[in-house]
């Protein structure tokens, strides 16, 4: 059987072919590195089932279980984890369609919603677009959740007896931090002493190759939310899909969301996705082989090239998370980056609170474009 490497199929000619914001954001004399996008082919699995959909002239809407049925499956495979019950699902546009949603079931207008900084991006935007307030609880000088900072924003927003919905990010992104059994048996505790409801992107679960820990796996998380979707894991961004996960105790919350909710998806997107959680686990296991390897080499260039950049090596995404304040780049070294080294990465700022002089640079590339980037940056700095 032929071993396969799915970062290492395409050439920077073959991408540069591709007309997604990634490849045509920028000029054509830049490396982009920054966007969840990653330089990888469709799995053959998802390829097949979309060009038999195509083939086969079924390109009407979205139906059934299947989706669910299939997450539920890959959760039992991969976490051990027996809690995803179709009856208690429902499709959604995306992952944070499907976030609004729920922060929408358990809050009114106006309402805080708690949020981990440095995190996402869209976080901010899509809570304050939903009208509900952000109180943030940065994250600890590790990266990790800091569950003093946690405990005290929960009691913050609070106080004036309002409901408080909790926005967790597992794994988190910008770190790329796993969050542990502990921290989420932690963060559980809390929620229920301070009366919050917990709301869980978990976008980028399928990509740890190690133990992870769902969330709703964890006991007293019945009133909690997830979000899951195989958007990141198998680059799917542009067929639209995503599931939202009830506790057994949120289920009379999730009953409340009109049918129509569910018409967002695209059925490429519930297709592709399907096959994705059903098939894909053999190239999942190989897109993982790939992206220890690029963290590998990723390590060693900046050990050797820019060892004044200060990595907490998070496994928990593609995305590494660069301290670069000691380059001396002011608070966006992305767009000394981009200027004088010719390569895009995200600023840390529009992250939040501790973004500052930091950087999200996307190793999910060919090893020859990722030791290209860094050897760019190097250079511009000399």
């Amino acid at each position: 059987m032929t071993e396969i490497h799915p970062l290492r199929e395409l050439s920077l000619e073959d991408l540069r072919r591709r007309t997604s914001v990634k490849w045509r954001e920028h000029p054509t004399d830049v490396l982009p590195l920054w966007v969840a996008e990653m330089d990888v082919r469709l799995a053959e699995p998802v390829a097949r089932s979309v060009t038999e959909a195509i083939d086969e002239g079924d390109t009407g809407y979205p139906h059934g279980d299947g989706y669910a049925e299939a997450y539920a499956g890959f959760a039992i495979e991969r976490w051990r984890w027996h809690g995803v019950d179709p009856s208690r699902t429902l499709l959604v546009a995306d992952v944070m369609t499907g976030i609004v949603e729920a922060v929408g079931l358990v809050s009114e207008p106006g309402d805080p919603v708690v949020v981990n900084p440095p995190v996402y991006p869209p976080f901010f935007g899509y809570v304050e677009h939903a009208a509900r307030t952000i109180v943030e609880a940065p994250l600890g000088a590790d990266g990790r959740l800091d569950l003093e900072s946690l405990e005290a924003a929960f009691v913050r927003a609070g106080a004036g007896g309002r409901s408080v919905t909790y926005l967790l990010c597992n794994p988190h992104n910008p770190t790329a931090t796993v969050h542990t059994l502990d921290e989420l048996s932690s963060v559980a505790a809390l929620a229920k002493t301070h009366r919050v409801r917990v709301v869980v992107d978990e976008i980028h679960a399928p990509l740890v190759a190690g133990d992870y820990v769902p969330y709703l796996s964890v006991p007293g998380t019945d009133d909690a939310f997830s979000i899951a979707s195989a958007s990141k894991a198998w680059n799917l961004a542009g067929m639209k899909a995503a599931l939202l996960v009830a506790g057994e105790e949120s289920a009379a919350d999730l009953a409340r969301l009109p049918e129509v909710v569910s018409h967002g998806p695209s059925h490429f997107g519930v297709i592709s996705h399907t096959a994705a959680f059903r098939h894909g686990g053999p190239w999942l296991d190989a897109l993982q082989v790939d992206l220890e390897a690029n963290r590998e080499l990723l390590t060693s260039l900046l050990s050797s090239l820019l060892p004044d950049i200060v990595w907490g090596r998070g496994t928990g995404t593609y995305l590494a998370w660069l301290d670069c304040r000691s380059l001396g780049l002011g608070d966006d070294p992305a767009a000394s980056f981009l200027e004088r080294g010719r390569v895009a990465v995200n600023s840390g700022l529009p992250f939040g609170a501790g973004g500052a002089g930091h950087v999200r640079l996307n190793y999910a590339t060919t090893p020859e474009i990722l030791t290209e980037a860094i050897e760019r940056i190097a250079h511009s700095l000399r």
